[in-house]
C-alpha cells in the first residue's frame, strides 16, 4: 500500500484550518473527556493520524518539524484535543523504528494508526503455546485510548511464581486493541480533562512474540547498530532516539497552548476598555501593549527554538547514518579486511552500494531470489498473497 503524496505545507494548512473549530468545543470535549466522534472523523479524513506512518504502509512519512507544527496548531485551538492527537500519533515513529518487517506488516495494516503509550513497566507477560505472550496488568494515563488502535507499553516477564518477582528485565511490546479493554476512569483532573487519558486493562490479552522486544526499555533503546525501521524504510528519521523526540512533543503542545492563551488575551484587549481615564480600548493603552508584546515575543522565541530543535533532531539522525556509512566504507577499504560485515544503516539509500560494495555483487542474486519467492508464494497462497509479497519485495533492499 502506498499513500497519495501530501506536502508538509498542505498538512500544516489542514491543521491550521481545523484549529479554530476546536475552540468553541473545548467545554464539550472536557465534559465528554475526549474529542467528539465527528472530530475524530475529521482528523482521519485530514490524514493527521498518518503523519509519521511509513509510506510503505499508506502513511505520509512526514518529518518531525512538520509534525510539531501541526500539533502546535491543534493545541492553539484545544489543548486537550491536541494532547489526545499528539501522543498516540507520535508513537507511530517509534513502532516503525524498533519493530521488524513482519510485525510492521501487521501493525500498520490500517495506516490510521493511533497508539497510546506509557513507559513505566506494568503487569506481567507469560509465554504460552504457539509463540504467543499472555499479558496482564492495568496501564494508567493512556492518552488517546478512546480512539486507539494499539497500545505501546512495557511489562515484566513472569516468573514461575505468579506472585513472585519477575523473571528478567522489562520488555517492550505493542498490542492491538483486541487485546485490551479501556476503563471509564478519566475526567476527574484539574486540567486536560478532554485528553482521553483513560486506563487500559490486559486480562490474559494475547499477542504474538514478535510484537515484543525482550530486555528493551522504551527510553533507552539501543540503536548503535541501526534500527530495523531505518533499514526497512530507508529514512534516517526512523533511527532517532525516543526521549529527545518526546521532549519535542511536549514543547509543541506548550507553544500551541500559549498561543491560544494569547489569542484570548488579544480578543479581550481589542474589545474592552481601560478602567481609568483616558477610557480607550486596552489595545491602545501602552501598558497592555507592553504586556502583550512581551508575552508574544517570548512565545515566538519558544516556537523558534522548537522548530530549530526539530531540525537538529532530523539532522542528528542523518548525521548518525552518514557516520555509520563512513565507518562501513573505511572497514571495506582496509587492506585484508574482506567484505564489510556491518549492517549498513542506509540499506535502501543510493549510497549503500558504495558504502558496502559486497552488496552490489549480490544484488542481482538477491533480486532473483525475491522474484522466485514471489512466484512460490503466489502458487501457495493465491494472487492476493502474491501482490502483498511483491509490494514488500519491490520496496525493500537486499538485507
Amino acid at each position: 500500500m502506498t499513500s497519495v503524496a501530501i506536502t508538509p505545507d498542505e498538512m500544516i494548512a489542514r491543521a491550521a484550518a481545523i484549529a479554530p473549530t476546536l475552540v468553541a468545543r473545548q467545554a464539550e470535549t472536557e465534559q465528554r473527556t475526549c474529542y467528539a466522534p465527528d472530530t475524530h472523523e475529521q482528523f482521519r479524513e485530514a490524514g493527521l493520524y498518518r503523519m509519521l506512518v511509513p509510506r510503505r504502509y499508506g502513511g505520509y512519512e512526514l518529518d518531525v518539524p512538520t509534525f510539531v507544527r501541526v500539533i502546535a496548531h491543534l493545541a492553539r485551538g484545544c489543548p486537550s484535543t491536541a494532547w489526545q492527537v499528539c501522543l498516540p500519533t507520535a508513537h507511530a515513529l517509534l513502532v516503525a523504528s524498533w519493530f521488524d518487517e513482519r510485525a510492521q506488516d501487521e501493525l500498520f495494516a490500517d495506516p490510521d494508526f493511533l497508539c497510546p503509550s506509557v513507559a513505566a513497566p506494568v503487569g506481567r507477560a507469560r509465554k504460552i503455546a504457539d509463540g504467543f505472550l499472555e499479558l496482564t496488568g492495568t496501564h494508567r494515563y493512556c492518552s488517546g485510548a478512546p480512539y486507539a488502535t494499539h497500545y505501546l507499553g512495557q511489562t515484566l516477564p513472569a516468573g514461575p511464581d505468579p506472585d513472585g518477582p519477575p523473571a528478567g528485565p522489562p520488555m517492550l511490546f505493542v498490542a492491538p486493541r483486541s487485546a485490551w479493554t479501556m476503563l471509564d476512569d478519566w475526567g476527574h483532573t484539574l486540567g486536560l480533562k478532554g485528553s482521553g487519558s483513560n486506563s487500559i486493562v490486559f486480562d490474559a490479552g494475547r499477542i504474538p512474540e514478535y510484537f515484543a522486544l525482550p530486555d528493551t526499555q522504551m527510553l533507552d533503546v539501543d540503536n548503535s547498530d541501526g534500527t530495523p525501521g531505518q533499514r526497512l524504510h530507508g529514512n534516517p528519521m526512523y533511527f532517532g532516539r525516543a526521549l529527545s523526540f518526546f521532549g519535542l512533543e511536549f514543547i509543541a503542545l506548550a507553544v500551541g497552548m500559549v498561543k491560544g492563551a494569547l489569542d484570548e488575551y488579544l480578543e479581550l484587549i481589542t474589545t474592552r476598555t481601560t478602567h481609568r481615564p483616558p477610557i480607550i480600548l486596552r489595545s491602545h493603552d501602552p501598558d497592555y501593549q507592553r504586556w502583550y508584546g512581551r508575552a508574544r515575543a517570548k512565545t515566538e522565541t519558544a516556537e523558534a527554538a522548537l522548530l530549530q530543535a526539530a531540525d537538529q533532531w532530523m539532522e542528528a539522525c542523518r548525521g548518525s547514518c552518514r557516520s555509520r556509512a563512513s565507518a562501513c566504507r573505511a572497514a571495506r577499504s582496509t587492506p585484508g579486511s574482506g567484505p564489510c560485515r556491518r549492517r549498513c544503516c542506509w540499506s535502501r539509500c543510493p549510497s549503500a552500494p558504495a558504502c558496502c560494495p559486497s552488496r552490489r555483487a549480490s544484488s542481482t542474486r538477491c533480486a532473483g531470489r525475491r522474484r522466485a519467492s514471489v512466484g512460490r508464494r503466489a502458487g501457495a497462497s493465491g494472487p492476493g498473497s502474491a501482490s502483498r509479497t511483491a509490494r514488500r519485495s519491490s520496496s525493500g533492499a537486499c538485507r
